[in-house]
């Protein structure tokens, strides 16, 4: 698993983004795939989350991922009402001030971001593919972050691998909501070799947007999803192969005593 400095220093405050490695799928979704949304076998998936969970310090229980829509929609958890996978809620955001609880995002090439307010104890965790991103995903899980106490001058933010610009080819009709909403959005679209197209940045996207925000420090992975096919999951990889399907990816932020 991966961790990144921005989130580590910070005291009573886990955090991973986990690789592919170190599960028991087989095939496409070898082998950490964390994802009941996927085909795998749900008792591989099971085992994949428990292991994670250990790496955590937790019971698998106490990890909790959402059915993500790709929608702005955040979720306080409330360690007395906890819930299972599958047949979670539907949203794409978490925030939590109880420690012990795991806020999970899956991911395969979409930006896991994890928040954390260390002072207030309070954590965030987003799951913000181009959709979420544009609506403003980040913007609604500090916003939900701070009525549980946390200041976003106090914030760090780290955005965990996803699919990079040299990887991420969008059409003609891409740039244009992007660059609606903000004029200067359009340093994150560059000339494809396909007439027409472009390649986005996703993860400097979402670094300016929370820097806007205002965030006390921001951090970027570096790591590209389809690019890096021993790692991580790629949905985008997976469909220029032909394969229908993919394994997700875990990240998870948490407080501890």
């Amino acid at each position: 698993m991966l961790t990144l400095p921005s989130l580590t220093r910070l005291p009573h405050v886990r955090h991973a983004f986990f690789t592919r490695e170190g599960g028991v799928s087989q095939g496409i979704y070898a082998s950490l795939n964390c994802g009941y949304g996927s085909t795998d076998d749900p008792a591989n998936v099971a085992e994949n989350r428990a292991r994670a969970a250990g790496r955590l310090g937790l019971a698998p229980e106490r990890l909790l991922t959402v059915h993500q829509i790709h929608s702005t929609t955040v979720l306080r958890v409330d360690d007395t009402k906890l819930w299972t996978s599958p047949g979670a809620p539907k949203a794409d955001a978490m925030v939590t001030d109880r420690p012990g609880v795991a806020l999970g995002v899956l991911s395969a090439d979409c930006a896991p971001v994890l928040l954390a307010d260390a002072s207030a104890h309070v954590i965030g965790a987003a799951h913000a593919g181009w959709k979420g991103a544009l609506a403003g995903v980040v913007e609604t899980t500090l916003s939900a972050m701070e009525k549980l106490g946390a200041q976003r001058a106090r914030v760090h933010a780290a955005v965990g691998p996803c699919i990079a610009r040299e990887s991420y080819e969008v059409g003609p009709e891409f740039p244009a909501p992007f660059i609606d909403q903000d004029a200067t959005n359009a340093a994150f679209f560059s000339a494809s070799r396909r007439a027409g197209h472009y390649m986005f940045d996703l993860p400097g996207y979402l670094l300016r947007r929370l820097r806007l925000l205002g965030v006390a420090a921001v951090e970027d992975s570096g790591h590209d999803t389809l690019g890096n096919e021993r790692q991580f999951f790629s949905y985008r990889r997976n469909t220029l192969q032909g394969v229908k399907d993919y394994g997700r990816g875990l990240s998870a932020i948490m407080l501890v005593d």
